[in-house]
């Protein structure tokens, strides 16, 4: 490896939106996030499915009896 050509490899805080902090390591100096595993609502259980005229309802009749 030549010597001064890479970047420094060091410990940084991410920090997201809601909030929540947390250490990694990077090259970059810092790092901010929208959304992560304290607010993002898969992993808070608030997801919703929004069912858009009926398109979820019209899959699962079209598929009833094509079950594996």
């Amino acid at each position: 490896m030549k010597a001064g050509i890479h970047p420094q490899y060091r410990t940084i805080t991410v920090q997201c939106a809601c909030g929540n902090t947390w250490k990694t390591r990077s090259t970059i100096p810092a790092i901010h996030v929208d959304i992560c595993n304290n607010c993002h609502p898969f992993f808070t259980g608030k997801q919703k499915l929004v069912d858009t005229a009926g398109r979820v309802e019209r899959f699962r009749l079209k598929y009833k009896g094509a079950e594996a």
